[in-house]
């Protein structure tokens, strides 16, 4: 019987079905960070349990590591407690940990792929909400909570239901300035924060292939930010060229053989969905957000919505949003002041995020009331960044090139916004208090957006700042 990925990965890690319907499901990689890991294993302890299959399980430290700097003791106390007490617990249990300072720490959904840790038909988990991403390469790949990391720490396993599967084809050409990024917001827009609930998402269509590796993997991440619970891209010709000399990857004969069974996970021509959806990429503009979740957002040019015309709750939503981030009803989102510009996260963290703004920068300066920081995912990436240059470019330009981390996608570390700043971000979320001020407003776009918004000093097309056509 025809199967898409979904079912395929799935059917290959089932173990049994338990008594409660759901199905044990072997997990093939489990990556950790400091965050929701540290209370996995005193739980660990706390039942005499100890790691199942610790060479499955990696772990880097993320969320609270500092950008600026990083040296032992952390300045924070509560961060160095965190970060101390994942270096004895991987050291204790014989996991192997990507510290500070090593060449290899970095953003967990950014780690895992550089390493080559991340292959196609895997099971993946990790206690974090975007591990969505590492989908990009043909994986189920999830989010779990802390009570979840003790179960794979202790069993390598889950208890899981299985989910629907809905197909998103993205068919035709993306226009000039348009990103991977701008798709992702225009699907949750078009699709709602809730419309994936229940659902794997499979990215499929002309735009998808054509997309580059960090490209799918800017797209499966924010498939939570859709209500789905995982997103997946089938894995091509394009996966087996990223995954090609990576270091944990196998080589020669071993790696061609890799191959060969990477290509039977991809979804069979006649395969079944429970539903499918097409998205027309002429439909696609540079998209930003207007109110405080990554669905309320529009196209550059257009204006935010008018809750007068909207009933119940949705007027509720619409009036509340706007009232939050101070703006006016069926006004141009274009020409919003900001005073914060954020280019980093696992979202847009990666080398070709960097590259794709550091082509415009020449001759152009940060506006006079803007912070503008630049985080790279990795210490990796910060390196090839560094080799090719980028930093200075940044540098001249006016933004601050810090040391890898979660940095502002998150209110864990010292990168905040004050009172009610406004930061243009290339994060994955603009919830109300995400980036540290129970005030602070996010406006979420694509890294070329938040260059030309930190240029401006306002929100702006990034094809007229940087004549794109």
């Amino acid at each position: 019987m025809s199967k898409n990925l979904y079912q395929k990965v799935w059917d290959d890690h089932v173990v049994r079905q338990l008594d409660s319907g759901q199905d044990q499901i072997f997990i093939a990689l489990h990556l950790i960070h400091e965050v929701t890991s540290p209370q996995a294993f005193g739980m660990l302890k706390d039942k005499g349990l100890s790691v199942r299959y610790p060479k499955r399980t990696f772990a880097t430290v993320d969320h609270i590591i500092p950008t600026e700097d990083q040296s032992r003791p952390l300045a924070d106390d509560m961060a160095e407690k965190m970060l101390q007490v994942l270096s004895d617990a991987t050291s204790e249990h014989g996991i192997e940990f990507f510290a500070p300072q090593t060449g290899t720490q970095g953003i967990v959904h950014v780690v895992g792929p550089e390493q080559g840790l991340t292959q196609p038909g895997m099971t993946i988990c990790c206690g974090d909400s975007h591990t969505s991403t590492h989908g990009a390469f043909g994986c189920i790949a999830l989010g779990i909570g802390t009570s979840q990391v003790r179960d794979v720490l202790a069993s390598q396993t889950l208890a899981m239901d299985k989910l629907k599967v809905r197909r998103i084809r993205v068919e035709g050409q993306l226009s000039p300035g348009v990103t991977a990024k701008d798709v992702t917001l225009h699907i949750i827009r078009t699709l709602g924060v809730n419309g994936g609930v229940g659902y794997a998402y499979e990215y499929a269509g002309a735009v998808i292939e054509a997309m580059t590796m960090e490209e799918r993997m800017t797209v499966c991440n924010m498939s939570i930010e859709g209500g789905a619970r995982c997103g997946y891209i089938n894995p091509d010709q394009t996966t087996f060229d990223f995954l090609r000399g990576k270091e944990r990857v196998p080589v020669g004969a071993d790696f061609d053989a890799s191959v060969e069974r990477w290509k039977t996970y991809a979804s069979d021509e006649d395969a079944i969905f429970d539903d499918d959806v097409l998205i027309n990429a002429e439909d696609i503009s540079p998209t930003v957000t207007w109110g405080f979740t990554p669905g309320q957002a529009i196209g550059i040019d257009e204006n935010t919505p008018d809750p007068t015309k909207l009933d119940g709750l949705d007027q509720t939503l619409v009036t509340d949003a706007l009232e939050y981030m101070q703006l006016a009803a069926d006004t141009p989102i274009k020409g919003t002041h900001i005073d914060v510009a954020f280019i980093g996260s696992c979202t847009n963290g990666r080398l070709s995020d960097f590259q794709a703004v550091a082509k415009y920068l020449d001759g152009k300066q940060v506006a006079n009331n803007v912070k503008a920081i630049a985080v790279p995912g990795s210490e990796q990436v910060d390196k090839a960044a560094r080799a090719l240059g980028l930093h200075e470019k940044f540098e001249a330009a006016g933004f601050e090139w810090r040391l890898p981390g979660c940095s502002m996608c998150l209110a864990m570390n010292p990168d905040k916004l004050v009172g009610d700043e406004v930061c243009a971000s290339s994060s994955n979320r603009n919830f109300v208090g995400r980036q540290g001020s129970p005030t602070g407003r996010t406006i979420l776009m694509s890294p070329i957006m938040v260059a030309a918004a930190a240029i401006e000093g306002k929100v702006a097309d990034a094809r007229e700042v940087f004549s794109i056509d």
